[in-house]
């Protein structure tokens, strides 16, 4: 591969501890709120709250396991990238429905537990299966398709960023001028910092981003006070520690969306390789995809089996890694590391839960751009004719507006909400079905050359 002058360490290179160190904060810094978040949906919704602090514990423990599992490659498993594990936002309308469902029918709290763990362990077996056709699915995972999920993931994602840099969602001070001046003052830093030509300088644009946050929020009165004293000192991993369930009703929208996950898994992952200087195309790229996808599956069943929600790739680490220059793989050790340490003891986690959103929103919303605009690089690489268009057209047009008018399927049974209220999971499957049937009529239709009159002299 040709060296690329803003790649500062390549895939297989080996930082000093110390530059892999800030790099791994940077990536944790970035994940950390994510990885929490969906636990903390799915248990205020489902008045889980006495059981919260020990699932929170769980998913930063199994995150570091799987993000250290993708990048070593243990044998088949793993794509041998920074592809940083964590909790999925894609499950939290299907596990919610069927939390509600077991609850509905006079299920304790551990008992909705049991049900949803044990129909996340079997339904990871869907994603793992998906894995091992990736080669042969080629004609239908296309760039175009990749490149739509990843837009789209993209841009469901600079939504998040910005509703988190005007404060969060329902917060009370929202689109403060002070909420908005503090997240606009993360975001220039880090845009400031990294556009330096001192590799350290770009290095730590997204810690020294969100230590001024801190630090300029804590003087507005904006950092909350955490009770470390509620928090358990320590936390051990107890396999399906709330016992194991299952019921059909709960696993088919679950068992579907494991189907969605592999395909944003492989945009994910296309833009992980982008960043990181690997090819896109051919034999390698495609058992790179095979494995981290088998990587995605496993570590759900790992997650399942450790009580706690399936997990998947992170796109915003992939802005981290353009951001910082840092592709090296051996990164992800220490990624790994410090998210099971946070894991094991709960008080770390919990100092670094009162960053506030605007902080965060401001140093996620340059992340999430830039993974939107590899899927934008993506679309470009192709040559677009008007099937390809046509495809594109759709794709954003049902998944961007799904997102846009999110009461569009307000009137649709349960199962149809959870599916395709997704703005991702429409674009994919969109994109999907359009490829598939496209090669189905261009094999039906055979080319046709055209004649050529030729006139008598």
């Amino acid at each position: 591969m040709e060296k690329d002058s803003d790649l500062i360490y390549a895939l297989d290179d080996r930082p000093e501890p110390k530059a892999a160190t800030w790099a791994a904060i940077q990536h944790v810094l970035a994940s950390f709120v994510g990885i929490i978040t969906p636990t903390l949906i799915i248990g205020s919704a489902l008045g889980l709250a006495e059981h919260v602090p020990y699932l929170i514990s769980m998913a930063l423990m199994v995150s570091g396991v799987g993000t250290f599992i993708q990048a070593k490659r243990v044998g088949p498993i793993g794509a041998g990238l920074i592809c940083v594990q964590g909790t999925s936002f894609a499950f939290l309308g299907s596990i919610l429905a069927g939390g509600f469902l077991v609850k509905g029918r006079g299920g304790s709290a551990e008992e909705i537990l049991a049900v949803v763990f044990g129909v996340c362990f079997l339904g990871a077996f869907v994603e793992i299966f998906l894995s091992q056709l990736i080669d042969k699915l080629k004609t239908v995972i296309t760039p175009i398709v990749t490149g739509i999920v990843i837009t789209t993931i993209g841009i469901y994602l600079i939504k998040v960023g910005v509703t988190d840099l005007a404060g969060g969602f329902n917060a009370p001070d929202f689109a403060s001028l002070e909420n908005l001046m503090l997240g606009g003052l993360v975001l220039a830093t880090i845009v400031i910092m990294n556009l330096s030509r001192h590799t350290w300088v770009r290095l730590s644009s997204i810690l020294v981003g969100l230590i001024i946050g801190w630090i300029t929020a804590a003087i507005m009165g904006k950092v909350a006070p955490v009770e470390l004293s509620s928090q358990p000192l320590f936390s051990v991993p107890v396999p399906f520690k709330y016992g194991f369930s299952f019921d059909w009703q709960v696993f088919l929208p679950i068992g579907f969306i494991y189907l969605i996950t592999a395909i944003e898994s492989t945009g994910d992952i296309t833009a992980n390789c982008m960043f990181s200087k690997q090819e896109v195309s051919g034999s390698g790229y495609l058992q790179r995809l095979k494995a981290g996808v088998l990587g995605d599956g496993v570590n759900s069943l790992i997650a399942a089996t450790f009580n706690t929600f399936p997990n998947t790739t992170f796109s915003q680490n992939n802005g981290v890694i353009h951001l910082t220059g840092i592709a090296s793989r051996h990164v992800g050790y220490f990624i790994a590391a410090i998210l099971f340490v946070l894991g094991l003891f709960p008080i770390l986690g919990a100092l670094l839960m009162t960053i506030p959103k605007p902080v965060l929103g401001g140093a996620t919303l340059v992340m999430f751009g830039t993974v939107a605009a590899a899927g934008i690089k993506i679309i470009a690489s192709e040559t677009l004719n008007r099937e390809k268009i046509m495809t594109i057209a759709l794709s954003f047009g049902f998944g961007l507006g799904v997102m846009l008018v999110p009461d569009l399927l307000s009137q649709s049974p349960k199962l149809v909400q959870s599916i395709f209220g997704s703005p991702v999971t429409l674009a994919g499957i969109t994109a999907l079905t359009m490829t598939s049937l496209l090669a189905v009529f261009k094999r039906q239709t055979p080319s046709k050359q055209p004649s050529i009159a030729v006139a008598d002299s």
